[in-house]
């Protein structure tokens, strides 16, 4: 054997005894190798318990805004909902008490996109997430509400806010929670139907004099009938200015005006006749005008010749006609017969003259104010829908 053979020989002793034994002389099928398998088990990351389910599924379209939207987990609790707008703003909505569901405030806006981001943790504090995005659905009809509101005007302590929809309603209890009244004195508002269109709302007594008041429509997501969706969502707000109460005594033609509760002057007037008697009832100025042309077309139960005439400084009572008004012919009669077709008349010039008692009476009110008539000889009471009348109506009825 020479040197070379001899090296090579002693170089695959070398490489066989490394190959058979390694340092420390264990193989993989020993301890060692068992304590690096645990090892990799122990490092493996384990899977939370929680399941958090979100509905609607996710890609769903075509979905209610009202109701549809709910996030649950079971074997855990919710630690974190998010739902988005396209535009990013946020849902609001809270977790339930016991942490197993959650639900928005309110409803979701239509033919509008939405995702959810849910995360849960089970007892062990492991985390889970679920996501989805749908879609709202797009209402094939909609109708509007208007009302007799101005934003930034002031009104009368007798204010009553009267919404008129475009068409008909049906589901009310809906409709009605989607206009809502907040006053700055907490003062309690309730809404009162009367018909399947028309939503007046008031608290249980004449408001107090400077309240806040802000009205909120959000009836985009409210099927108001069905398959009809609302098409309002707006905010609107005014102020109740003085108090100013007026009181008609048809029986002895005089009308005493009240001010903060206490008599601020007394006005010489003549109401309806005997056959056209005055409401009797407490009304509210729903429009002001400085000359109004007033027909006798449309007047229910008029006796007479019927009439077709122009009248100063008009206060609007009733949706039938009845106005608070300058009166060039009533001199003889204030203050001493009645001799109008229902309306409270004053003295006045045809022309209407800002110094008359219609004059001055007009140019110190304001829509809302209050206007009680009694001692008519009206048989019938006044409907509390004509007009703004709904202090006829009781608070347990309303």
């Amino acid at each position: 054997m020479n040197r070379r053979t001899a090296v090579l020989a002693a170089l695959s002793g070398v490489l066989l005894i490394a190959g058979c034994g390694g340092a420390g002389g264990t193989s993989p099928s020993g301890p060692a190798g068992t304590a690096a398998a645990g090892g990799a088990a122990s490092s493996a990351p384990k899977t939370s318990t929680a399941v958090v389910t979100v509905e609607p599924q996710n890609g769903a379209e075509g979905v209610a805004p009202q109701g549809a939207l709910k996030v649950a987990v079971a074997g855990g609790k919710l630690t974190k909902v998010d739902v988005t707008d396209p535009a990013g703003a946020p849902v609001t909505g809270a977790i339930t008490p016991d942490g197993l569901g959650w639900a928005p405030a309110a409803g979701l806006a239509v033919g509008t996109a939405y995702r959810v981001s849910a995360e849960a943790a089970d007892a062990n504090g492991l985390s889970t997430t679920a996501t989805s995005a749908f879609t709202t659905l797009t209402p094939k009809r909609t109708v509007r509400a208007e009302d007799n509101v101005v934003t930034g005007e002031t009104f009368g302590v007798g204010m009553i806010i009267s919404v008129d929809f475009a068409g008909d309603v049906k589901n009310k209890e809906a409709a009605a929670k989607a206009i809502t009244v907040e006053a700055s004195d907490g003062t309690v508002v309730k809404g009162h139907w009367f018909d399947d269109r028309r939503l007046d709302l008031r608290p249980e007594s004449f408001w107090k004099p400077d309240t806040k008041v802000k009205v909120h429509f959000r009836t985009k997501n409210v099927e108001v009938s069905p398959g009809v969706y609302g098409a309002t969502d707006r905010d609107e707000e005014f102020t109740i200015g003085r108090s100013k109460i007026s009181e008609v005594d048809a029986s002895t033609h005089q009308m005493t005006v009240k001010k903060a509760g206490q008599p601020d002057q007394q006005i010489p007037i003549t109401a309806g006749d005997d056959d056209n008697p005055s409401w009797n009832g407490t009304m509210v100025v729903s429009a002001r005008s400085r000359m109004e042309r007033m027909r006798s077309e449309g007047v229910p139960g008029l006796v007479g010749a019927g009439y077709d005439t122009e009248r100063p400084h008009a206060l609007r009572l009733t949706s039938t006609g009845t106005y608070v008004h300058g009166n060039p012919n009533a001199g003889p009669a204030v203050g001493r017969y009645n001799m109008s077709h229902g309306c409270i008349g004053l003295l006045d010039t045809a022309a209407g003259d800002p110094n008359s008692a219609a004059g001055r009476f007009y140019a110190d009110s304001i829509v809302g104010d209050v206007v009680t008539v009694r001692g008519s000889v009206h048989k019938q009471a006044l409907d509390p829908a004509n007009g703004l009348s709904g202090w006829n109506l009781d608070w347990a009825r309303w």
